[in-house]
């Protein structure tokens, strides 16, 4: 039985589709990750994530206060706690970590039981989906779909793999559920 679920797949799949989906069927709780990034505009602490300083994340490596973390983009760290864990550990319903396929690799390494389920869609609806939502030019496009062969280069990583095809969220959305549902029986 698992209270948390590792949900991934590349841009254009619909992760967030689905997850908004299941939130319907179950209680369910998103870890939140930690960043040293600036906070946005219309984000606040707790959404997206928790927020604080470079030194402050250094010191909590220090004292081995997260469960996983990364030095990624522009030389900001993320990473998720020990005690964001446990948060989730003590909800009703379940928790869903919402990664790329390269957390996966890591997340796996660490924790192997967490269930891994990956949302995919043919290549060419991703395309589709992406240029249909983001007015991106095409190079930023491309660069997508040369990072979504990172999730077909590590399927074997995942437990679960969904298609999320055109015209058939509701069906996808079910899926996901009963994944949920029947691992947790």
């Amino acid at each position: 039985m698992s209270k948390l679920f590792i949900i991934s797949g590349p841009s254009g799949a619909g992760e967030d589709s689905i997850i908004n989906g299941v939130k319907k069927k179950f209680p369910i709780e998103m870890i939140i990750t930690t960043s040293t990034r600036e906070i946005r505009e219309g984000e606040s602490q707790g959404n997206p994530y928790y927020f604080i300083s470079k030194e402050e994340f250094k010191n909590g490596i220090k004292n081995n206060k997260f469960f996983e973390w990364a030095e990624q983009d522009r030389g900001n760290y993320y990473g998720v706690t020990h005690d964001e864990i446990e948060r989730i550990k003590k909800i009703k319903g379940f928790g869903l970590w919402k990664v790329d396929y390269k957390g996966v690799i890591t997340l796996k390494k660490i924790s192997p039981k967490i269930p891994a389920i990956l949302i995919n869609a043919p290549i060419e609806q991703l395309e589709n989906r992406l240029r249909k939502r983001d007015a991106s030019s095409d190079e930023f496009i491309k660069e997508r779909l040369k990072y979504a062969k990172g999730w077909r280069e590590n399927r074997d990583l995942f437990d679960f793999e969904v298609m999320n095809e055109d015209g058939k969220l509701e069906e996808s959305i079910e899926k996901v559920a009963k994944i949920i549902k029947e691992y947790n029986i």
